[in-house]
């Protein structure tokens, strides 16, 4: 007998079909002598319409901790009828919202963070012949209060679950096979991954590739939690997430991700003095925004100019930070750009393998299409570009590295082609 964690999104349980059809997996997997936990999501757009409706009701932002409050709820929806479905079906179950099941967080409303897991109510559970369904995306602070894990939290919820109970697999479900090697939305020859490092997807998901949350990942990682993507929709086997991937075929790159949310920001005419970078970035860290590539230019006349991106979707508060630190920092000017996208190759082989880098830009050039900024590290690029023509950089990227299933792979070298 093992032990699973089984977690299913928001489109595996979109309607009353799909969770029954979830219920069906689940018997099954406790039939086959399995002790089974589920994490699940809200159902379908349920998230998006919570928010929608909170919009109808308050003008502006509206208080963090009514926010959780409400959005919680579409969890526990999903838990009680995921419950239900899976008693009429013979078997015995009992749903824990993410407090009930021992979920502890930091207070920080919206972007909470898991800091203990106590889960004696689900092992007792489990101990009683019963599956358990676990809401995701929620835990409660220290002082009691609801909070939530931030979009993709569901993820993390199931990853930390099973590491905190000692589960022998995390499986997570979505409506893809496993993790492509890029969006196959886009590019319909893209790969399906075998087997993926922690630290290549890891990579992918911080860099945009929604198949899995980055702070499942880390977890994963920390925690050495056997952790499988694979789809709701069949038995397809899906991709393995681990310590060390084999380099499939001599992969350099593994794949490619893009992000549609960013935005750059300028701040230009800066006295170059110490100090001046830290009263930025600290001032912004402190309001919680992660700012991404950062690009300082040359020093004429005792002024400097730098830029950074952040997402787009904390662009606003971001200027008004930095306009709130004009006096003590100074400057000429801020400007803003929106309508960017940052495509990025990933790969654990790049480090050892000349011209990987000198590929993109190459093949981004002979597109006719300007890089404005560039952020490298040992196992990954990522280029700043503008947006109207995302799609046909990732078919170019994903051609021109072999990973067409098709096509040879890329090796290396500045000048090779495929």
């Amino acid at each position: 007998m093992s032990l699973i964690v089984m977690k299913f999104g928001g489109s595996s349980v979109g309607d009353a079909e799909r969770m029954k059809r979830v219920a069906n997996r689940v018997v099954e997997r406790q039939r086959e002598g399995h002790q089974c936990v589920v994490v699940v999501s809200a159902m379908g757009d349920t998230t998006d319409d919570l928010i929608d409706l909170s919009k109808q009701i308050y003008t502006g932002t509206p208080p963090a901790r009514e926010m959780d409050m409400l959005l919680t709820t579409g969890e526990q929806v999903s838990i009680a009828l995921l419950s239900m479905a899976i008693h009429s079906l013979g078997a015995s179950a009992v749903s824990f919202t993410g407090w009930q099941a021992g979920m502890y967080t930091d207070a920080l409303h919206g972007k909470a963070r898991i800091t203990d897991i106590q889960p004696q109510r689900v092992l007792k559970a489990l101990e009683e012949g019963k599956i358990v369904i676990v809401a995701g995306f929620q835990g409660m602070s220290a002082e009691g209060e609801i909070t939530t894990l931030g979009r993709g939290g569901s993820d993390t919820t199931a990853v930390a679950l099973a590491a905190a109970i000692q589960a022998d697999v995390c499986e997570i479900f979505t409506d893809v096979d496993g993790v492509y090697s890029t969006d196959p939305r886009i590019v319909k020859c893209a790969r399906k991954l075998n087997e993926i490092s922690y630290d290549e997807m890891l990579e992918l998901a911080n860099l945009g590739a929604a198949v899995l949350h980055p702070r499942a990942v880390e977890y994963a990682k920390n925690y050495n939690v056997k952790l499988v993507v694979r789809s709701s929709f069949n038995h397809n086997e899906g991709t393995q997430v681990k310590e060390e991937a084999a380099m499939e075929q001599g992969i350099v790159v593994r794949g490619i991700a893009y992000d549609k949310n960013v935005a750059r920001i300028s701040i230009l005419g800066v006295e170059e003095k110490p100090g001046q970078l830290a009263q930025v970035f600290t001032a912004l860290a402190k309001e919680q925004i992660d700012v991404d590539i950062i690009v300082q230019s040359g020093v004429i006349n005792g002024l400097a100019d730098f830029s950074f991106t952040v997402s787009s979707s904390d662009l606003e508060k971001a200027l008004q930070v930095i306009a709130g630190i004009r006096s003590s920092v100074g400057f000429r000017e801020v400007t803003s750009e929106t309508n960017l996208v940052k495509v990025s190759i990933v790969g654990a082989g790049m480090v050892s393998t000349p011209g990987v880098a000198a590929k993109m830009f190459e093949v981004i050039s002979e597109l006719g299409i300007s890089i404005l900024l560039v952020s490298t590290s040992e196992i990954k690029t990522s280029c700043v570009i503008e947006n109207g023509r995302l799609n046909e950089v990732v078919q170019a990227l994903h051609t021109a590295y072999g990973l067409d299933t098709d096509q040879t792979v890329f090796v290396g070298g500045p000048s090779e082609r495929r």
